[in-house]
């Protein structure tokens, strides 16, 4: 979020001053680490949790729309970045990588019929195709279905236009970009005050291992720190940041490098999550490419951290609460007793019960091919409610001071993928001035701002292929 909004500021106002700081020894070891997320570029082609089933059996297809739109104004961002030299070769840092939904049982195959029915004539969603032919499903990732029995119910939509993101690689390249044109990112140094004075914001820093405070004024400050974000908005004292508390989950997941296996599923493969867990357990078998080097992933399996960063405090979550999130966190809590059974339920989990798990994706599977890596922290988005007190939100929120001065980023999913138009949309809040004068160079860098690709077929297409050829994907 922060090399992005930090790009787009250099590209609209090539002489504004830029400072980076980053508590770690380099960018991009976070939420924003390959291994600490999916990677995969969320366009809602795959992820179910996008596509509720309304009680009268409809599919409501409004969130999928919504952040397959969004994430196509990251792929023109992207695409014009490329154009101008402003990043280099595409396969640095996005892989095509077909996108599918798979499911089993007499209900989810329904389910997923009716989804592929409301989604195959979206402009956005152009290209899918669904069935429940084990020979079809097989072409489209062979590891599904050796093994399973042939009498169960399966189904599946593929989709080609899918791709592999590697958001840690994104942010280092964009990072290069704006120290190479003037920016200063100052590694291993933590803010730790952050104070409004005649008209600026005092920022103070401290290196990380010892030294002396540093002090620094800004016009504009960004709070770009994952699950620190919230300490330091507290920190800042604006009263927009009152009654928002977070909720941190860890996460596991299962990988392999066997590259047989690799060569056998060129996927990302998404299911449905088990009834009662919520929206950030959806259970999915991915194609990950980091550094060129293709890996599988499989997971991810919740569990709890105090902890705000996996490089954080076991203090975070208590120094978290103040008096005027107290009771949103407690209502929360208590509106939410589903998710501490399932988190729960994923601490007692035996390895072979999680395995298991994998089994219901790749029936094959053995123990031996797979090993256990930890996933970044999330911290879901808890504010307040004039009705429960208190909602868990499971998605992300920008919050800002009313005059525009500071700004941060709560929360996690879609995240990443979504950067470019969160970070358009805190410009319009931020520096709704300027955005008259930015408009023609916004329209430049992202073709569609302004206009809704989801209602324009004939735009969408021509979109959708200029960025596929701009970033050497599969329409």
């Amino acid at each position: 979020m922060s090399a992005t909004l930090g790009t787009l500021l250099k590209q609209l106002e090539p002489t504004w001053n830029i400072q980076i700081f980053e508590r770690l020894s380099q960018v991009a070891l976070e939420s924003s680490n390959p291994w600490n997320n999916a990677g995969t570029g969320h366009s809602a082609l795959c992820e179910l949790n996008y596509t509720p089933e309304r009680p009268d059996g409809t599919i409501d297809i409004s969130s999928a729309v919504k952040v397959n739109e969004q994430f196509q104004v990251s792929r023109q961002f992207w695409a014009h970045l490329l154009d101008v030299g402003a990043l280099p070769d595409p396969s640095a840092f996005i892989n095509s990588t077909p996108h599918m939904s798979f499911v089993w049982g007499e209900d989810n195959v329904e389910y997923l019929r009716k989804r592929y029915e409301a989604l195959k004539d979206q402009p956005l969603f152009a290209g899918m195709e669904f069935s429940t032919d084990a020979a079809v499903i097989r072409k489209w990732a062979p590891l599904l279905i050796p093994g399973r029995r042939k009498d169960q119910p399966i189904a599946a939509t593929h989709i080609a236009a899918g791709t592999d993101v590697d958001f840690g690689a994104l942010t280092r390249l964009l990072t290069d970009y704006l120290t190479r044109n003037g920016a200063e990112l100052i590694l291993e140094e933590s803010v730790t005050k952050l104070k409004r004075r005649n008209g600026l914001w005092r920022i103070t820093t401290r290196h990380t291992i010892g030294g002396t405070p540093e002090f620094y004024d800004a016009k504009f400050v960004f709070v770009g720190a994952g699950g620190y974000a919230l300490n330091l908005l507290q920190k800042s004292g604006i009263k927009e940041i009152r009654g928002f508390g977070g909720f941190p989950v860890s996460g596991e997941f299962l990988r392999t490098d066997d590259q047989e296996l690799v060569r056998r599923h060129q996927a990302k493969v998404y299911g449905k999550p088990a009834l009662g867990a919520p929206p950030m357990s959806v259970p999915h078998l991915d194609t990950r490419v980091v550094d060129g080097q293709a890996s599988l992933m499989f997971g991810p399996y919740a569990g709890f951290s105090p902890r705000f960063l996996k490089s954080g405090s076991v203090f975070d979550l208590v120094r978290s609460i103040r008096w005027h999130n107290l009771i949103p966190m407690i209502a929360a809590g208590a509106s939410n007793l589903g998710l501490v059974r399932y988190l729960v339920g994923q601490l007692l989990a035996s390895p072979s019960t999680k395995f298991e798990a994998l089994l219901e994706f790749f029936p094959d599977a053995k123990p031996s091919d797979w090993y256990k890596i930890t996933a970044g922290q999330r911290v879901q988005v808890i504010k307040k409610d004039a009705k429960k007190g208190g909602v868990l939100q499971f998605g992300t929120e920008v919050v800002a001071a009313a005059d525009g001065s500071i700004a941060g980023l709560l929360g996690a999913s879609p995240g990443a993928s979504t950067a470019v138009p969160i970070m358009l949309g805190l410009l319009e809040k931020c520096f709704a001035g300027s955005i008259d004068k930015w408009r023609p160079q916004l329209v430049a860098m992202v073709p569609s701002y302004g206009k809704q690709l989801s209602d324009n077929a004939a735009l969408a297409e021509k979109t959708l292929a200029a960025t596929a050829g701009e970033l050497q994907i599969a329409r």
